[in-house]
């Protein structure tokens, strides 16, 4: 994705470089074939109170991006309004009080960068160019969120513009029910957050990753043994095992088993990691270098280079499953064996969350994460690889506790993503503040 430089403009459906202009607004290289009747590509709050006013004088149906990481383009709707929120991405930051004031557009390796500054850290994402207005409304796992929580728990208010065309301020102590809907409600939020005003942290002394590389022929072993240590891995460690067609050091598919860390000292850190360093399946690795340091912005641009690059087409998916890992290997084998050419992957997070989360609308997680990512550029493989992380998900979804909406694919396969009594209350929020219904709501409801 590129960062806007040039000033937003009201588009309507059919004006030269309409269609560009749209599909700019996502990072999915497909075209879904739909457009909105009006593009409204927000400068500033005035052009987002403006843009509500229209569409509830019109009829129009509202939906809103951010950065455009939805793999599905929920924000690609036929007809209706699309408010795209680029631009609205300036920060300040309090260091005294350690908060945070930023736009949705506000990229997530540039708030790492301005925290750098004066020694805070905020759980950002794991890609650079993930803009914070749908990270945090979906919740938002990234970098530390075992140790700070996820990057929603740490939202301390938001000013949002409701289907009213009404500017309010929502907290813990202000309009509290759509404060708690925004927190996990994801592309069925409705409102426009303008502004996230963020609880910022002392930034950990060491940023460091720990890898080991195995040959596809030990996929069995490796998740059994992640399977077995993965309740004893420090929380300072994201422990993740990644598969790849490519994998790193030995070009042929494989199992990178990544554990970055981030503590207080270099002698924490090698403790924190010390459970891949002398693991029992060590010997087998095909590449094991030693613990290195590596900032939470340099992780997240080599991802976005090697594994998210612009312009590709999409079939993602995903579950949480608490399964016992004998149980979801035959589906990981499968996968592995169908899995499309690079930059095409599987990533499976041992997650173990805390007993207890604060009250919020995000509500299902479990012990492992596992995420499809099909990626292709020719159009021409659409039905080649178009399902692939659908179909396999279908096919494991008796293991699937339900899924993350960072990774949604609700428009071709619907899952759970709420727990069934918060999917009600948000709805019972929803008619209070949005009671005509004015912004679009997740794919499929």
């Amino acid at each position: 994705m590129q960062r806007p430089r040039d000033k937003g403009v009201m588009l309507t459906r059919g004006q030269p470089g309409f269609d560009a202009a749209v599909l700019r607004t996502s990072f999915n290289g497909s075209d879904p074939g739909v457009r909105p009747k009006v593009l409204v590509q927000a400068n500033d709050v005035f052009d987002v109170l403006s843009a509500v006013k229209r569409a509830r004088r019109e009829g129009l149906k509202i939906s809103v991006c951010s950065g455009g990481h939805s793999w599905m383009q929920n924000h690609l709707r036929e007809g209706g309004l699309l408010i795209d929120m680029s631009r609205l991405n300036r920060i300040e930051v309090d260091v005294e009080a350690r908060l945070a004031v930023v736009g949705p557009g506000c990229w997530s390796v540039d708030l790492d960068k301005r925290l750098r500054r004066d020694d805070l850290f905020f759980p950002i994402a794991h890609a650079v160019d993930v803009c914070l207005g749908g990270y945090l409304l979906q919740g938002g796992f990234g970098w530390n969120s075992r140790v700070l929580g996820l990057a929603c728990e740490n939202v301390v208010g938001l000013d949002v513009v409701t289907a009213q065309g009404e500017l309010v301020h929502a907290s813990e102590h202000e309009h509290p029910d759509l404060f708690w809907a925004a927190l996990g409600a994801g592309p069925g939020f409705f409102g426009v957050v303008v502004r996230y005003h963020l609880k910022v942290h002392p930034r950990p002394k060491v940023t460091a990753l720990a890898m080991q590389v195995f040959r596809m022929r030990h996929l069995e072993e490796v998740f059994l043994w992640a399977e077995k240590v993965g309740p004893q891995v420090p929380r300072s460690v994201e422990f993740q095992l990644l598969l790849t067609r490519k994998a790193t050091g030995i070009f042929s598919p494989g199992i990178e088993v990544i554990a970055p860390v981030l503590t207080h000292s270099w002698r924490q850190a090698r403790e924190d990691t010390a459970f891949l360093s002398k693991g029992p399946l060590r010997a087998k690795a095909s590449l094991a270098p030693p613990l290195l340091p590596v900032s939470t912005s340099l992780m997240s641009y080599l991802a976005a280079k090697r594994i998210f690059p612009p312009g590709m087409r999409w079939s993602v998916d995903n579950m949480w499953t608490d399964a016992p890992m004998s149980q979801i290997l035959p589906g990981l084998q499968r996968i592995a064996d169908t899995m499309p050419p690079m930059p095409s992957h599987v990533l499976m997070i041992s997650w173990h969350p805390p007993e207890a989360r604060q009250d919020m609308a995000f509500s299902v997680e479990g012990k492992h994460y596992l995420a499809l990512y099909g990626e292709w550029r020719d159009q021409a493989d659409d039905a080649r690889y178009g399902n692939w992380a659908t179909d396999n998900m279908k096919a494991m979804e008796h293991l699937s506790k339900g899924i993350q909406l960072a990774d949604e694919n609700l428009g071709k396969r619907q899952a759970r993503f709420l727990s069934d009594a918060h999917f009600d209350r948000i709805q019972r929020i929803r008619a209070e503040y949005d009671p005509q219904g004015l912004f679009q709501t997740w794919k499929g409801h």
